[in-house]
């Protein structure tokens, strides 16, 4: 059974994860999508293509991507390469105390381009991306013509 992981499932945003795939077989060719929908209801996605291991495992901290939205060993590539599917849209987080960005991570079958019905989704699993740690406060800014916000430690 093909599982993937990401290590821990919750965690601030500038904060490294490990994502892990286990249980396929060796050498299989296989694709690692992921995706967020913004506050807006704008879906953004990566996807790198990886061989297995000899062990049925991918790491993309360890092992090079082959292609996709980028190449070679990038620990946090899949998170770091997420595109709009609309052009000229940003990834930006309003709400950064309320609510985290939920990752969905996908494993697929073969080498997957786009959104075809045909593709076989082998392991799938979610992780939150927070930007405000817990109980640390918010203060706004207003002082002259400078705005902004200012976040306390607890």
């Amino acid at each position: 059974m093909v599982e993937v992981t990401v290590t821990p499932q919750s965690s601030l945003a500038d904060r490294p994860v490990q994502i892990r795939v286990r249980g396929l077989s060796p050498s299989q060719l296989v694709t690692l999508r992921a995706w967020l929908k913004d506050e807006q209801g704008e879906r953004f996605q990566s996807r790198a293509f990886f061989r297995a291991d000899g062990a049925g495992e991918v790491d993309p901290g360890l092992h090079a991507a082959l292609g996709g939205s980028y190449s070679g060993v990038w620990p946090m590539g899949l998170l770091w390469f997420l595109q709009p599917d609309t052009l000229f849209r940003r990834l930006v987080k309003r709400d950064v105390a309320g609510s985290p960005f939920r990752v969905r991570l996908e494993v697929l079958d073969g080498l997957s381009l786009g959104a075809d019905p045909k593709e076989q989704l082998l392991a799938s699993c979610e992780a939150e991306r927070w930007y405000v740690g817990p109980g640390v406060q918010r203060v706004p800014v207003r002082e002259g013509r400078v705005r902004g916000a200012l976040f306390l430690p607890p």
